[in-house]
């Protein structure tokens, strides 16, 4: 049922991984499919016996991904014109409802109940509608000048903000722009948070910490790379603006970021209270 339902998605299939191919921030979503292959393999003894197929689930998901493919048609005929990741979104929402259909009607509701998890982080596969994706980066690129300023106001380093301009001494301004927001990284750090809380934590509660925790963490990491990029250029050369740390300096800002997300990673699972025994007092483990 998966091949035919591929084989009917095609041509949005074929846009899908020519649009991840050529974009920077979703140049990941072709490595999805293969995480969630692998999740669920790791829990292959999990996944029991009972294939019993639960129709009415499965009705319900292919109504859904039938109902967007529907309204998207008749917004064509009423003379909308979808940016192509608008385009993208629709189809591959649709296309993750009808296989979510066709996984309920023939593996059952058991066996992807036990695949949950790995089967959420499909969406990813989704790319952000036009208007999220630009609220997205404004949003990061404003709060990470607001936290570079703080940075620099801790370094007594004078710097004034405008928005997201930042005049620093020696007339050097710096621009926080949407390649600078920090927004690919950030869904990145995203995705390693809910396979690490997925994979390490039991409470749902200290799993939803951790992904919260990446807004802040990006925010904070985002500012001090663009702290660190402006005093180098106020205290080094104004060309370090040209520089490998600000055009290709991305990796090791984001390996930075790592550490404190595993600190606090291991924080929580440390905090996590112990399962209880099953043993019964007086019998041998």
């Amino acid at each position: 049922m998966a091949c035919i339902l591929a084989l009917c998605f095609s041509l949005p299939l074929w846009d899908w991984m020519r649009f991840c191919w050529h974009s920077e921030f979703y140049s990941y979503m072709p490595l999805m499919p293969v995480i969630t292959g692998y999740l669920i393999w790791l829990r292959r003894g999990e996944l029991g016996a009972d294939f019993r197929p639960s129709w009415a689930t499965a009705a319900a998901a292919a109504a859904a991904g039938g109902a967007i493919l529907a309204f998207y048609f008749l917004a064509l005929n009423d003379g909308w014109i979808p940016a192509r990741q608008d385009y993208l979104c629709v189809m591959m929402l649709a296309f993750l409802l009808l296989l979510l259909a066709a996984g309920f009607a023939s593996l059952g509701a058991a066996t992807m109940s036990a695949a949950a998890f790995p089967l959420a982080l499909l969406l990813f596969m989704v790319p952000y509608p036009e208007r999220v994706n630009a609220g997205l980066e404004n949003f990061f690129q404003y709060t990470s000048a607001a936290a570079a300023h703080s940075f620099f106001s801790l370094a007594w380093t004078h710097c004034v903000q405008n928005g997201l301009i930042l005049k620093l001494p020696d007339d050097i301004s710096l621009k926080v722009a949407p390649e600078c927001s920090g927004i690919r990284s950030t869904q990145v750090l995203l995705i390693t948070s809910l396979m690490a809380g997925n994979l390490f934590l039991r409470s749902p509660w200290r799993r939803a910490w951790l992904a919260l925790f990446v807004v802040p963490l990006a925010i904070v990491r985002n500012g001090f790379r663009i702290f660190v990029i402006g005093e180098l250029c106020v205290h080094v050369s104004r060309d370090m603006i040209h520089s490998w740390i600000h055009h290709q300096g991305g990796p090791v800002f984001f390996a930075l970021s790592l550490i404190p997300f595993f600190l606090f990673l291991m924080w929580l699972r440390k905090s996590e209270p112990k399962p209880q025994s099953t043993v019964k007092p007086g019998e041998k483990t």
